[in-house]
């Protein structure tokens, strides 16, 4: 049987990394366990902040001291290095957006001040230049760097310099400024380094204290178990709020209604993926029936679609055709979102 993403991940941490560097140790569970799912400070691999966890970590370097956990102010007696979460997913037909989907699983490591490292094994495919964005910005505005790194060497490198304060802040600052310039040819090609190009081309709208993200989201993504959207619109909601870190965002699903937001926030309060939407700072989400000045038949149209997936012919036309008016008139000012 061939192995899952994780244990290859964590089997290729222990061969290359061992379980101990100096005064530092390797916390990771075998795949059978469910301990990762558990909060840091309650022994497991799940870092949170401001009483909101993230995703569980693939494994945890730390040091036998004190430290206050900011999820839930707990002192425990082992102070976290590196988390880390891998995948095996560029061999894994995984191209696009789908790379996005384990960014947050050690962001709330990096919230707390931890260096976060989300590691995509080589393979057949590339690392998004703007997965390397989204990580660059977030280490920005959030207490701890965060890296996307491709080679366990950089871990190794982290752990041989991390008693020596002033060469490791210079190798974690040298590393940010490489992936910055991942992103930045990148984005120069695709935008000729223009956020309002960008915006034109990624469903964002771009006012003076806010960013408007537009997406199809529907109840179904949220509620359906067969479907990873909930992953992946967490993922996309970082790309946004860290790519514009200085303004609000408003994060609007155009095939959902009120009446289906609240229905989520009553029954999804445990999914994960949901409460940290419903939780992000500076984060709020928005339905079509937020949209001021909407007309009446374009809302019917998205209703007649609401529950279909974008799965081509008639449905897209719908889409296509109601989101068009819908990003031409919030650009100009003759629609707005509800403040």
């Amino acid at each position: 049987m061939a192995l899952s993403s994780d244990e290859i991940i964590k089997q290729e941490i222990i061969d290359t990394l061992g379980v101990q560097s100096g005064r530092i140790f390797l916390c990771a569970f075998p795949q059978s366990s469910r301990q990762d799912q558990d909060p840091f400070s309650k022994g497991g691999l799940t870092f949170g902040f401001n009483g909101v966890l993230y995703g569980s970590c693939d494994a945890c370097w730390y040091i036998n001291e004190p430290w206050k956990d900011g999820y839930d102010g707990t002192t425990v007696e082992r102070r976290p290095v590196i988390a880390l979460e891998g995948t095996d997913a560029l061999n894994r037909k995984s191209s696009g957006n789908a790379q996005y989907q384990r960014f947050h699983h050690v962001l709330g490591a990096v919230k707390n001040g931890v260096i976060g490292i989300y590691y995509l094994k080589k393979g057949v495919d590339k690392i998004r230049p703007d997965l390397y964005g989204i990580a660059y910005f977030a280490s920005k505005v959030e207490k701890g760097p965060y890296l996307v790194i491709d080679d366990l060497k950089v871990v190794k490198d982290i752990l041989d310099l991390y008693d020596y304060p002033v060469k490791l802040q210079a190798y974690i600052k040298d590393y940010l400024d490489f992936m910055y310039s991942i992103f930045d040819a990148e984005f120069s090609k695709l935008y000729g380094r223009s956020w309002d190009k960008f915006a034109d081309k990624r469903s964002t709208v771009i006012k003076n204290d806010y960013v408007i993200k537009y997406a199809a989201r529907m109840r179904r993504n949220f509620t359906d178990g067969s479907q990873r959207a909930g992953h992946i619109a967490v993922g996309e909601m970082y790309l946004t709020k860290y790519y514009f870190y200085q303004k609000k965002v408003y994060y609007l699903f155009l095939k959902m209604t009120g009446d289906e937001l609240e229905y989520l926030d009553k029954h999804k309060a445990d999914d994960k993926e949901w409460y940290i939407l419903r939780h992000e700072p500076n984060v709020e989400i928005k339905t079509m029936d937020d949209i001021i000045g909407l007309n009446s038949s374009v809302k019917d149209s998205l209703m007649s679609i609401k529950d279909e997936p974008l799965n081509g012919g008639e449905v897209n036309r719908i889409y296509n055709e109601a989101s068009k008016i819908i990003f031409s008139g919030l650009k100009n000012g003759t629609l707005r979102i509800r403040l």
